[in-house]
């Protein structure tokens, strides 16, 4: 079996090695390319539609293994395809024609739809320290929809680097997989398996300096994907490991939250771009565009290696675990958002805070005693 992953790996890797060239051509070819502009990074047009390449990989790697592996639910695998096939469509149809935001969200909406009914639907959560099962009834679908739409659209987010949004997905596919041979979800294996080789074929041509980008052909479906394999992964799991997959996606999860954040604070409509993302701060501070990308490959890995970490704990140690973890977490998250800006670049109220205690502590030791 695990010679079978690893053929599939490889032939998705190869596929895409393979198609990613004649999917540049084809680019150029339709028109379906990226102008510089002001928000963009890059200064020279570039082709997009990378994506078409990710997807053929991924489609003709399971269609190469799929029939040795008996024990995989073809349910779901025949929607994550089909879904992921409009998904891919929608996204190719903007990296050419610019599609108006409604119509991509009715793409996204129509496949994630398809996995739902293929099967994979958050519907059950087991209470921790108990043996109780809550049934989410009428919440599943409609909380199984928005999960797909929301992280696809958190992966779409995050592409604005050579590389970072591969990277990043290629890093939450390889801690899926982690995971998914702890349990023995041969599915979800063989799944990320050709879709980790799908990306890391494609990212021979797409990291810095990149000669093409993979589109929102690519970063839909990437964020679609994931969050299909997220599900089926975890989609029985107690209230604390349904943070799982939360903490895996914990890069573009937490960008796209501070990114609504920024525009709230700022009075500025949710829906409007800007270039104040992780990866524009992180610029703006002076850092390369290959170390910014290496850095946020850090922290995505951290976040990986924090949900293998959750996952291996007992359910004595999982509760004590989860506290000091998320506290952790968040007070990097906070301290870290306000210290480059990406939420606001003058208000900065904890940052202010831990200044001013400072400054009083300061005041108490030079008082006479």
């Amino acid at each position: 079996m695990n010679v079978l992953y690893g053929v599939g790996f490889v032939a998705a890797c190869l596929i895409a090695l393979l198609m990613t060239p004649v999917v540049k051509r084809f680019a150029f070819r339709v028109g379906a390319v990226d102008a510089p502009n002001h928000r963009k990074v890059h200064s020279r047009i570039m082709p997009r539609l990378g994506g078409l390449a990710i997807f053929t990989a991924f489609v003709g790697a399971y269609l190469v293994i799929s029939p040795a592996i008996g024990s995989i639910n073809t349910d779901v695998a025949l929607g994550l395809l089909t879904g992921g096939t409009i998904i891919v469509i929608v996204g190719a149809l903007d990296d050419r024609f610019d599609l108006s935001p409604k119509v991509k969200l009715l793409g996204q909406l129509i496949a994630a739809s398809i996995v739902v009914y293929s099967g994979a639907v958050i519907d059950l959560v087991n209470v921790p320290f108990g043996d109780t099962t809550i049934s989410l009834t009428w919440l599943a679908i409609p909380l199984t929809i928005f999960w797909i739409v929301g992280v696809t659209n958190a992966i779409n987010f995050i592409d604005g680097l050579d590389g970072l949004s591969a990277g990043v997905s290629g890093i939450a596919t390889t801690t899926i997989l982690v995971l998914a041979v702890m349990m023995g979800n041969v599915t979800v294996v063989l799944l990320s398996v050709i879709l980790l080789g799908s990306i890391v074929g494609f990212l021979f041509y797409n990291f810095h300096p990149a000669k093409i980008f993979m589109g929102d052909s690519g970063s839909l479906f990437l964020g679609f994907s994931l969050a299909t394999l997220s599900i089926l992964g975890f989609k029985q799991a107690t209230v604390l490991s349904l943070l799982v997959p939360i903490m895996i996606l914990g890069v573009p999860l937490s960008d796209t939250f501070f990114a609504i954040l920024r525009r709230w604070v700022n009075n500025l409509p949710i829906s409007k771009p800007d270039k104040s993302h992780l990866h524009h701060c992180l610029l703006q501070l002076g850092f390369s565009h290959r170390v910014t990308v290496l850095i946020i490959y850090g922290v995505a890995s951290v976040f990986g290696l924090s949900a293998v970490l959750l996952s291996y704990m007992s359910e004595r140690q999982v509760i004590w675990g989860m506290v000091v973890m998320i506290a952790v977490l968040l007070a990097i998250l906070v301290l870290g958002a306000e210290a480059i800006g990406i939420i606001s670049q003058t208000k900065k109220p904890v940052l202010r805070f831990l200044q001013k205690v400072r400054e009083l502590r300061s005041t108490d030791t030079r008082m006479p005693k």
